[in-house]
C-alpha cells in the first residue's frame, strides 16, 4: 500500500487540530458600536469619515476597520477605535458582542457594544486622516425612531459564456437571488444609512424586543 493513499486515520489526522474558515475570499471587520453617557442619558457615538478617505468618504460609520493578521476581532475593534478617536484602551469597556453582520460583497462585520465614558469623549483626539468629526445620538430617539427602509434585490450577474452545456442543462438555469436592506436615519443634519444604519436598527430591535419581554 501506498504511503500516500488515503484512509481513515491520514484523514482524521489532517483534521485534527485544523480550525474551520470561510469558503472563498473573504475579508474581516471589526466595529466598535459606542455608548456614551451624559447627563444620567445615554447616547450613541457615531463618527463622520474624512473627505480625503477612498472608500465611503464623508459617511457616517462606527469606528471600526479590518483586522489584522495577528488579532481577535475583539483586539480589532477596541484597536480600530483608540486609533480613530485617539483614546486609551482603558478609556473602552466591551459590553457585549452583539450580531454580526455577513454582507454580499464578500466581507464579514463583527460588532460590539461598548462603553467610552463622557469624559473621555470630550477628551477624544480623532484622527484626521480617518475622521471628520465625531457625534452623539440619543439612544431612545434611535429605538423609538422607524428609519425608512430601501430593499434592495441581489441578482446574479451571469454572463453569455457560462458553459450550461457542460452541465447538460440547455435552457438555462434558475440562480438563486438574495435581499438586502438598506435602512435609512435621519437625525438633525445628520444622515445614518447602510451597514451602519443596519447595526443601529438591529440594536434598536433587540432593547425594544427585550424591554417588552
Amino acid at each position: 500500500m501506498s504511503k500516500n493513499k488515503l484512509n481513515l486515520s491520514k484523514i482524521e489526522e489532517i483534521f485534527k487540530n485544523r480550525k474551520s474558515n470561510a469558503l472563498g475570499s473573504y475579508s474581516y471587520f471589526s466595529v466598535m458600536v459606542p455608548l456614551v453617557e451624559k447627563e444620567g442619558e445615554l447616547y450613541l457615538l457615531y463618527e463622520k469619515r474624512a473627505e480625503s478617505l477612498k472608500k465611503q468618504p464623508g459617511e457616517i460609520c462606527f469606528p471600526g476597520g479590518a483586522m489584522e493578521s495577528n488579532e481577535t476581532k475583539r483586539q480589532c475593534a477596541v484597536r480600530e477605535t483608540c486609533e480613530e478617536l485617539g483614546l486609551k484602551k482603558k478609556d473602552i469597556r466591551i459590553i457585549a458582542e452583539i450580531d454580526t453582520l455577513y454582507t454580499y460583497s464578500n466581507f464579514t462585520m463583527f460588532c460590539f457594544l461598548g462603553e467610552i465614558s463622557y469624559k473621555a469623549f470630550s477628551n477624544a483626539k480623532i484622527n484626521p486622516d480617518e475622521v471628520q468629526e465625531i457625534f452623539l445620538v440619543p439612544l431612545e430617539y434611535i429605538k423609538n425612531e422607524t428609519p425608512y427602509i430601501y430593499n434592495m434585490d441581489i441578482i446574479p450577474d451571469i454572463g453569455p459564456d457560462f458553459p450550461y452545456e457542460m452541465l447538460k442543462i440547455n435552457n438555462g438555469y434558475n440562480w438563486r437571488k438574495g435581499k438586502s436592506e438598506i435602512p435609512i436615519y435621519i437625525f438633525q443634519d445628520k444622515v445614518i444609512w447602510g451597514l451602519t444604519a443596519r447595526i443601529t436598527h438591529n440594536l434598536a430591535n433587540i432593547i425594544k424586543r427585550e424591554n417588552r419581554e
